[in-house]
């Protein structure tokens, strides 16, 4: 009896141990993809902005300003318009109607995470608390299942104009998935900056609904202003959920399948025109190569995919938008690296349609660029991104503020006349706007730019731009202080200070600036119209050393060791730029550059004119560095047709009151 129970029992164990063995290979292999999908990530990867410290003559001002002027009154203006306001009533913590447009909701969220990047670079006790009074309401206003869209819910029978009947049934044009979608990045930047959970709780409460409601064998729909898949791509990496992910990716995919007609009347006032072109929902995104429609919607869709592309594994997005950007940088982008020349749109136009006294070119669709060009970059290392996101970022994004930090521009010309109204009937930059989308994302993104500083790639040390300060950095297993002393843009002398924590071996790139390479832009599209006057050169320890370029970058690769100084000289004449010969609208005409600066012409210094002046190509033009002047500033001076001519950065325009101003000059 005995010996006929043994066999039985092995076979009893050993099945046991078959059983144990595949769980735990099925475990393995469950956790070998789960460190896979988390391992996957940007090649390059930016060094956090909270270990970049700036202290340059250029940048750290603005970013003050931000943090103790523009900050505060953002927040102000939320209360002072009702946007905060219609949280309370969400709430129930006060009654009354919705006040203003449907997206409005959105602002609150964009200031937030601005007000959240400050507080991460400058401790204050003050803002923060305002935050933490914030977020309580926002909390409040949350619908029991995650739901958050304030017109909605203070009445249901009746929300905003454009918000649909009821819950998601006009996402092309409701915005409750760009409102989120904000809503998700401020969170996630309180998160980073505090450590606390309060806000971010309500963004997962928020997408969690969203990923029960959409998806595969769910609800079919699509955004109809890109942002979410943003703020979904951000939700992911603070909370480890793949599904966030996974929604960002379907939002993508579900466009280019549904169009006009399908969810709209012949009357419906808020249906799309010129086919889904504005929209780009006119192809699926895989097969879109060019860049069509609303501008801002476009750069949060490409940014968006580069994060889903990046972060999820899929390569055949970064195709797409490579595409992409050759058609926008090689067609459609302007000198000052703004984008969307089409007013009636606020989007593309035609190949080389870039009109200047009409140009659009939104300060929310260069916010856009630039952050669409910072994630091209960390794809594939090239220095051409950079020096897209330097043009776009020393000229076209920082006009969109005046230099007190209290009036924004929500378009921005490139000629303008004194008279003719801008967005919503201004002459000059204005406080506040109704659609008031521009303010908030200048507040954002000031205090974010110490993170496209440096980067780093396996053992290689990225310099993208010139800015003072220093960087607490990690490479090659072993640690370093950099400190860069500049006065770029004015100058183009850079020292850079390697102080290592030990003796160690790794490459560190530094950008060479296509402008210092003879391309003002990485395409046709610009030229410069003069010969090349001076080369770049450097140094290391006093020492000459030979370039050794990589995809625009000079490598350095030797043993670092405390006290090495690496010295790049960048000279930066006064440069004439001319168009493609497409661009019709600057045909026998001439921009004038120095560095990585654009200027222009403003009435005020040159006896009220700016449109009418001649610039003959033997113009010669002087700079001239005047520190009581504009925040200081090089000015640059000349002399044509016998007069006396005065050119300003492009970004300083504006800041004494209307008048004529002009950047492509006539030449005869």
């Amino acid at each position: 009896m005995k010996k006929s129970i043994f066999p039985i029992i092995k076979i009893i164990i050993l099945t046991i141990a078959i059983i144990i063995a595949a769980f735990l290979l099925l475990q393995g292999e469950v956790a070998s993809r789960a460190r896979t999908a988390s391992a996957s990530d940007y090649p390059i990867k930016p060094v956090p902005f909270t270990r970049v410290h700036i202290d340059d003559a250029f940048w750290a001002p603005k970013m003050e300003t931000n943090r103790t002027v523009t900050v505060p009154f953002a927040l102000d203006k939320n209360e002072e318009t009702g946007r905060v306001d219609n949280f309370r009533k969400a709430a129930g913590l006060m009654k009354g109607a919705f006040q203003g447009k449907r997206y409005n909701d959105s602002d609150v969220f964009k200031v937030m995470e601005g007000a959240c990047y400050t507080l991460m670079l400058h401790s204050d006790q003050g803002l923060k608390k305002r935050l933490d009074d914030l977020i309580v309401i926002i909390g409040k206003a949350q619908e029991a299942d995650g739901y958050i869209y304030t017109n909605r819910t203070i009445d249901p029978k009746n929300p905003a104009p454009g918000a649909g009947k009821e819950r998601w049934s006009n996402l092309r044009v409701s915005h409750e998935f760009y409102n989120v979608g904000h809503m998700y990045e401020a969170a996630a930047a309180h998160f980073l900056a505090t450590g606390e959970r309060s806000f971010l709780d309500i963004a997962v409460k928020n997408a969690d609904l969203l990923v029960r409601t959409f998806g595969p064998g769910k609800k079919r729909a699509f955004p109809g202003h890109q942002e979410i898949e943003i703020g979904l791509s951000k939700l992911y990496r603070a909370t480890g959920n793949r599904a966030y992910l996974e929604l960002a990716k379907f939002f993508l995919d579900e466009r280019g399948h549904y169009f006009q007609g399908e969810h709209h009347t012949a009357d419906d006032p808020f249906a799309v025109y010129d086919g889904d072109e504005y929209m780009q929902n006119h192809k699926p995104v895989l097969e879109q190569d060019q860049a069509v429609g609303h501008a801002v919607r476009a750069m949060y869709m490409y940014a968006g995919m580069a994060d889903v592309a990046a972060l999820g594994g899929y390569p055949e997005y970064v195709k797409a938008i490579d595409r992409l950007w050759a058609d926008v940088v090689g067609k459609k982008m302007y000198v000052t690296g703004g984008v969307g020349s089409r007013g009636g749109t606020e989007g593309f136009g035609d190949p080389y349609e870039l009109p200047n006294r009409t140009a659009y070119t939104e300060t929310c669709a260069s916010v856009g660029n630039a952050l669409w060009q910072q994630r091209l970059f960390l794809l594939h290392g090239e220095s051409k991104y950079a020096d897209v996101l330097e043009r776009v970022m020393y000229n076209g994004l920082i006009s969109g503020v005046s230099l007190d930090g209290l009036a924004f521009f929500y378009q921005n010309p490139l000629e303008f006349n004194g008279k003719t109204k801008l967005y919503q009937g201004q002459v000059v930059r204005a406080p506040w706007f109704e659609v008031s989308c521009c303010p908030p994302n200048i507040t954002r993104f000031l205090p974010s730019v110490p993170g496209y500083v440096y980067a780093v790639k396996d053992d290689t040390l990225y310099i993208n731009l010139f800015i003072g300060g220093t960087a607490d950095v990690e490479i090659a297993g072993a640690k370093a202080v950099l400190k860069q002393e500049t006065r770029y843009p004015w100058d183009g002398a850079v020292k850079i200070a390697v102080d290592p924590d030990r003796e160690k071996i790794f490459p560190l790139a530094v950008r060479i600036p296509g402008w210092a390479r003879n391309e003002p832009v990485p395409t046709d599209l610009y030229r410069f119209a003069d010969a090349i006057a001076g080369a770049p050169s450097l140094k290391i320890n006093g020492a000459a050393l030979a370039m050794d370029l990589k995809n625009g970058y000079a490598v350095i690769r030797r043993t670092w060791k405390k006290g090495d100084v690496v010295e790049l000289d960048l000279p930066m004449p006064v440069r004439r730029v001319i168009a493609h010969p497409s661009v019709q609208a600057d045909a026998g005409r001439a921009a004038i550059t120095r560095g990585p600066l654009v200027y222009c012409a403003e009435g005020i210094d040159n006896g009220g004119q700016a449109i009418s002046l001649v610039l003959p190509e033997n113009t010669v033009f002087q700079p001239e560095f005047r520190s009581d002047f504009l925040k200081g500033i090089v000015v640059l001076k000349g002399k044509a047709a016998g007069r006396e001519i005065t050119l300003i950065p492009y970004y300083a325009w504006a800041n004494r009151g209307p008048g004529e101003m002009e950047v492509w000059f006539k030449t005869r």
